[in-house]
C-alpha cells in the first residue's frame, strides 16, 4: 500500500480530514444550466427624473431649471417662465419662493381650490460706493 491509501485510508484521518476512501469516490453531477425560471418584469422605461431642483428659498440665476413636471401642477408666478414641456425656470437672479393659493367654486360639493405658484424674488443690487478723490 502506497503513503497516499494509508493517509487516507485509515478511520483517523478519515475523522480528521473528512476525506472517503480513495475506492469510494463518487461523481457528483451538478448542474449546467442555470435554473432561471420565467420572469416578466425588466421592460421599463427610465425614470423621467421630474420634481423639484431648487427649493424654497434657494438661489437662482436667469435659465435655472426650479421645477420639472408634467402638465401644471405648479404655476409659474412673478419672475417664472414656463417651457413648452411645464418646465418651470428662472427669468431673472433671486430666490425661489413657492406659494399656495386657496379660493372659493361656486360649486356643489367643492368648498375651495388650491393653486400652487413659483415666484422668484429679485435680490436687490446694492451700487458699490466709489469714492472719487480727483
Amino acid at each position: 500500500m502506497s503513503l497516499l491509501q494509508k493517509l487516507f485510508t485509515s478511520e483517523s484521518s478519515r475523522r480528521l480530514w473528512g476525506f472517503m476512501p480513495l475506492g469510494s469516490l463518487q461523481s457528483v453531477r451538478c448542474a449546467s444550466k442555470k435554473s432561471g425560471g420565467k420572469s416578466k418584469n425588466g421592460r421599463g422605461s427610465a425614470g423621467r427624473r421630474l420634481g423639484p431642483k431648487k427649493s424654497d428659498g434657494q438661489s437662482v440665476i436667469p435659465g435655472n431649471i426650479i421645477m420639472r413636471q408634467r402638465g401644471t401642477k405648479f404655476h409659474p408666478g412673478l419672475n417664472v417662465g414656463m417651457g413648452k414641456d411645464h418646465t418651470l425656470y428662472a427669468l431673472v437672479e433671486g430666490n425661489v419662493s413657492y406659494k399656495r393659493e386657496e379660493f372659493r367654486i361656486p360649486r356643489p360639493f367643492r368648498n375651495f381650490r388650491v393653486k400652487k405658484w413659483i415666484h422668484v424674488i429679485p435680490k436687490v443690487k446694492i451700487p458699490k460706493f466709489v469714492l472719487n478723490t480727483s
